[in-house]
């Protein structure tokens, strides 16, 4: 699905000398590669600050301690996304409240948020799933009709743009209260481990979150509330700090080849290819199809026979996966995003996709298709 040995071998010169710096420096914690990557990400984002943390649940899970909720408070989510985003919803003793996606852009329902907002709701936690952003503008403006906070998970989308009727434009990220993303190495920017960040505007909040994300302290050894553990490492920024100038390149490539997918797949009746929301950049953290009358089990087992790895991002929606069941929610009560789970299907999207892999893998997905009927 990514090539990572690849892209290394393009940039290895670099890399091994951001290691090697690290090393020589024995700087392993905090060091100056942090505080370069971090002034580098705050310079491409445009976010005031930018705290670097251990990994993307990490990011999400300080940024909802640093709003003050107490157990019981609602966050209202999707329910068609990874696992985390709920995850550090119930792990902080509040409430998820899980709402239907868009059939096009499988980002979260504006129109499912409005429905969902109780007394007791606090924030919301918009995904901007597989690379292109959710209906900011929309959702800025019910947080603040409600006083909601709203923190934007970014885990697939950084370096994505979204223009506001304004024509003003924001990175994905720096429109909420908060914003958090994640540096899995299969992300569009990461590192050869595990890494994240949390982004903020606010001053006070961004105090808060260091503090949170290092143990509850600001003085050494003065504890002044409950916080984690959660650092990025020397090593692993001192990576990101090269691949950083490397992402709009990153994304271009990966632009390129959805578009190589989506010429090959136009207008076949059995697949829809991605919708690109006229206010978001897509990045294509994922290239997702959505598949129609198509045995998906069978076109997986076609395509791994031809040495195409081929994922489905996600296979359950959160409101039917056994950890979060509840007596509020039903099967069928979110129509789209169980649809799509029973649909939707990733091809391989990296940066060093050519013409002659693009080609191979579009035809053997076709063929597999018609073969089905």
């Amino acid at each position: 699905m990514v090539d990572l040995q690849t892209q290394y071998q393009h940039i290895k010169s670099d890399i091994d000398k951001g290691i090697q710096a690290v090393i020589d420096s024995a700087s392993f914690i905090k060091g100056p590669a942090v505080s370069s990557f971090q002034k580098n990400l705050e310079n491409y984002t445009g976010a005031k600050h930018v705290i670097p943390v251990g990994n993307g649940t990490d990011a999400l899970q300080i940024a909802l301690m640093a709003l003050g909720l107490k157990p019981g408070d609602e966050v209202i989510t999707p329910t068609f996304t990874f696992i985390a985003t709920a995850e550090v919803v119930a792990l902080l003793g509040l409430t998820p409240v899980v709402v239907d996606v868009d059939w096009d852009t499988m980002n979260i329902s504006v129109d499912s948020i409005r429905k969902a907002i109780t007394p007791r709701t606090k924030a919301i936690v918009p995904v901007h799933l597989f690379g292109q952003c959710a209906d900011m503008e929309a959702i800025m403006s019910i947080a603040q009709e409600h006083n909601l906070y709203v923190v934007e998970d970014a885990c697939q989308a950084i370096g994505a743009e979204y223009t506001f009727a304004d024509g003003t434009k924001k990175q994905a990220a720096t429109i909420g209260h908060i914003g958090c993303t994640s540096f899995f190495p299969s992300k569009n920017l990461g590192c050869y481990g595990d890494g994240g960040a949390i982004f903020t505007n606010d001053d006070e909040l961004a105090a808060q979150m260091r503090a949170i994300a290092n143990h509850g302290m600001v003085i050494r050894y003065h504890h002044d509330q409950v916080g984690v553990n959660s650092r990025l490492d020397s090593i692993q920024a001192a990576i990101l700090d090269v691949k950083l100038p490397q992402l709009n390149e990153y994304i271009a490539a990966r632009q390129k080849a959805a578009a190589y997918y989506d010429h090959a797949f136009a207008n076949h009746e059995h697949i829809l290819i991605p919708v690109r929301d006229e206010r978001s950049t897509h990045v294509f953290h994922q290239y997702t199809l959505r598949l129609k009358d198509v045995d998906r089990d069978a076109l997986r087992e076609a395509l791994a026979a031809a040495e195409i790895p081929a994922m489905v991002y996600y296979p359950i929606p959160l409101h039917m996966q056994k950890a979060y069941q509840d007596s509020r929610y039903q099967v069928g009560d979110f129509p789209v995003a169980e649809k799509l789970a029973a649909c939707v299907l990733s091809l391989p999207m990296h940066t060093e996709l050519d013409d002659e892999q693009l080609e191979y893998i579009t035809t053997h997905v076709l063929q597999a298709i018609d073969a089905q009927h």
